[in-house]
Formats: C-alpha cells, structure tokens, sequence
C-alpha cells in the first residue's frame, strides 16, 4: 500500500501489551540528547514549546482505524498520565483512498465554533461505530451538528463560505510539508516528530515526560 494508504497507530490496549500497526515506517530516529525517546527533529520546523506544557499536533484521518483507535483509547491514556499539561489539536490528513473531505470540513468548522473536540468524538463514532463512512449528507450532518450543541444554519453557512475547505487543505500541505507518512503522527511543540515505530505509548509517553522534566531542570 503506498502512503496515500497507509495507516498507523501502535497503541497498546495496555501499556505493555500488544500493538498494532498498518503500512508504517520502519526507521527509528532518535535526536535532542537532552530529551529521551525515539524521534525526529525538524530543522526546519521552528519550536513552539512554552514551559510547563507540550503542544500535541495529531495528524489524523477519520476513516483511518487506528487513527480511531488512538481517539478511543491512545488519546485519553496521554490526556490522563499528563493533563492540562498537553495541549491536543487534530490536523486532518487524509490517508485512506476514496473518501469525501466533509468529515474534515465540518471538524474544521466546529473548531471555528468552539466545539472542535466534540465534533472530533462524534464523526470517530459516527463513521467507525455508526458505520456511516459513505456521504455525510445534509439530513445526517444536522443531526451531529445539533448533538454537538451548534446551530445548524450558522453551521452550515460556515461550511459553505469555503473556509473549512481551506483549513483543511492548508493543514494537508503542512502534513505533506514534515513528510507525515502514515496516521496517526504527532507533531510535539512544532518540531518534534513522532511517526510509525515510534508511536508506541511508552515512548510518545517517555518523549513528553522528558520535555516537562527538562522544563523543571531550567
């Protein structure tokens, strides 16, 4: 499968359990001798690190499985072992072939709303557990936007001003910019990479904990 197709999160349903992975690189990259883990410096990429917090960019497909899995199951284990120490923002980057960009459109959208997240929670569901994965039409998406808590005309007159659209493909470049080649991935603090092997919990886990320490340390 090329990277067009690729997906991966190596998520263990315990820490030191099992994990799984789809079509992800196999080079392990470990840079900044002050930070422990496995991972990727870009030199290019400026750092966005503020002391006392780790700014998480998840690149993610919604019709990615594992990317759901790490929604499900990867996500919460980082958000409970480090809290309002993290910072988690999705960048939509579409992986799976075949696929309409609304999901992304209306994440997009409900982020301009305030209501990012909950929207991120409902199409996970809707399109993995629901098994809606086809066209998200006008009739279905009312009813995600007022579970979510948005007026459905402002909603929708969002997505028709071509906004939404933009973002997304603007965070797609910015993806295909640091060479993401499978989801999910994770940007930390602007310029910290973490992909493929390296998207184990202990070492995503490990990477972030060393950042906070080094911050301690200073």
């Amino acid at each position: 499968m090329n990277r067009s197709g690729t997906c991966a999160w190596r998520l263990a349903v315990m820490v030191l359990g099992a994990i799984l992975v789809c079509g992800a690189p196999l080079l392990a990259q470990a840079a900044k001798p002050e930070l422990k883990g496995k991972f990727e410096v870009l030199k290019d990429e400026p750092s966005i690190h503020q002391p006392g917090k780790v700014k998480v960019i998840e690149f993610a497909d919604f019709y990615c499985p594992h990317c759901h899995h790490f929604e499900e199951t990867g996500l919460p284990l980082l958000v409970k072992e480090f809290g309002n120490k993290l910072e988690v923002t999705m960048v939509g980057f579409p992986v799976m072939r075949g696929k309409l960009p609304t999901a992304f459109d209306m994440y997009e959208q409900a982020k301009t709303m305030g209501k990012g997240n909950e929207m991120r929670v409902v199409l996970f569901r809707t399109i993995h557990k629901d098994k809606i994965d086809g066209v998200l039409d006008r009739s279905i998406r009312s009813l995600l936007i007022k579970e979510v808590g948005l007026d459905v005309a402002a909603f929708e007159a969002g997505m028709e001003s071509g906004k939404p659209a933009k973002a997304f493909e603007d965070g797609r470049r910015w993806g295909e910019r640091i060479k993401v080649s499978s989801t999910p991935s994770l940007l930390l603090d602007g310029n910290i990479k973490v992909d493929g092997v390296n998207m184990t919990p202990e070492n995503v886990m490990t990477i972030i904990r060393s950042i906070l320490e080094a911050d301690m340390k200073k």
